[in-house]
C-alpha cells in the first residue's frame, strides 16, 4: 500500500483496511444489486457512528446477513432478528436490524418495478456519476438535492433509516458521485469512468 500517493483528506493513513477501501472501492460505480444492498445496509448501520467502526465489522455483517443476499434477508423473521440482536460481531441495534429486513423486502419491490435496483438507483443521477471538485474536508456536503429527492422517494416506498445524509454517503460509496478530492489520485481515474454511461 503506497502511503505517499496524494489522497482525500479523510482516510486514516496508518490503517491498511481503511486505505484499501479508499483506494479500491469508495466511489467506484456499482451496478450489482447485491453490492448495492450491502452498501445500503452498512450505511444505515453507520448512522451516528464512524465508517471505520462499520468497516471492521463488515465481514461479520456479511455472514450475519446471508452474504447480503437481499432475497434471503427479505425472508428473515422474528427468530433471525432475535439472533442478530445477540450477535456481538455486528452493531446490535434492533431498529436498524429490522430496517435491514424491511429494506430487503422493499428492494425486491423496486426490482419488480424497474427490473434491477441499479436501474432505479442510477436514474437519480441521469445514469452517470456526478463529478464534484472538492478540495478540503470542509467542501464535502452532508447531502445534495439529488440525495434529498431520492431519500424522499425511498421513504414513500417504505424504506427505513435512509435519510438524505445516509443516502448521500451511499451515493459516494457506490460511485453515483465522484467525491474524491481533486488532488486525490483516484479523482482523475474515476472521472474518466464518468463518461461511460452505466
Amino acid at each position: 500500500m503506497n502511503k505517499t500517493l496524494p489522497r482525500c483528506p479523510w482516510p486514516v493513513f496508518d490503517d491498511p483496511l481503511y486505505l484499501a477501501y479508499h483506494d479500491k472501492e469508495w466511489g467506484v460505480p456499482v451496478g450489482d444489486d447485491r453490492k448495492i444492498y450491502e452498501f445500503l445496509v452498512l450505511e444505515a448501520f453507520q448512522a451516528g457512528l464512524s465508517w471505520r467502526t462499520v468497516l471492521y465489522k463488515r465481514e461479520r455483517f456479511r455472514a450475519a446477513f446471508a452474504g447480503f443476499d437481499f432475497r434471503k434477508v427479505a425472508r428473515f423473521g422474528r427468530r433471525e432478528v432475535g439472533r442478530l440482536v445477540k450477535d456481538a460481531g455486528i452493531i446490535r441495534n434492533r431498529a436498524k436490524i429490522a430496517a435491514a429486513v424491511n429494506n430487503a423486502q422493499r428492494f425486491l419491490e423496486v426490482r419488480e418495478e424497474f427490473g434491477t435496483f441499479a436501474s432505479y438507483m442510477w436514474s437519480w443521477v441521469g445514469g452517470r456519476p456526478i463529478v464534484h471538485r472538492l478540495r478540503r474536508l470542509s467542501d464535502y456536503p452532508q447531502y445534495t438535492d439529488e440525495a434529498v429527492a431520492w431519500a424522499k422517494d425511498l421513504k414513500r416506498r417504505g424504506f427505513q433509516f435512509l435519510g438524505p445524509t445516509v443516502i448521500y454517503a451511499h451515493m459516494q460509496a457506490a460511485g453515483m458521485v465522484n467525491d474524491h478530492a481533486v488532488s486525490c489520485f483516484r479523482h482523475r481515474e474515476l472521472a474518466r469512468q464518468a463518461f461511460r454511461k452505466l
